[in-house]
């Protein structure tokens, strides 16, 4: 999916859920599969990881080349990564 390809889609998404045909998390589902979608498209050689575990992990998505890489971004936007157990998995 090119940068002109992933607008056009949010912008369909955004149409439909102004014309009342989705609901807000609908959209939402809807705009993250296509930025991940964009992403991993646009470097092919990273994966959308979806960390699970502790709360203030659980659900959070990088773009990352690894699980190791992708731990580790996932560290740093925890405030306490120290103190938060977690797994990775490839986000689908």
């Amino acid at each position: 999916m090119d940068r002109i390809a992933a607008l056009r889609t949010i912008e369909e998404a955004l149409s439909k859920y102004e014309a009342d045909d989705i609901t807000f998390p609908e959209l939402e589902r809807e705009v993250q599969g296509i930025l991940r979608t964009y992403a991993t498209a646009f470097d092919e050689e990273t994966t959308a990881y979806r960390a699970s575990g502790d709360p203030s992990a659980d659900g959070l998505v990088v773009v990352a080349s690894s699980r190791t890489d992708a731990r580790e971004q996932i560290e740093e936007l925890l405030a306490d990564p120290a103190g938060t157990t977690f797994d990775i998995e490839p986000a689908e």
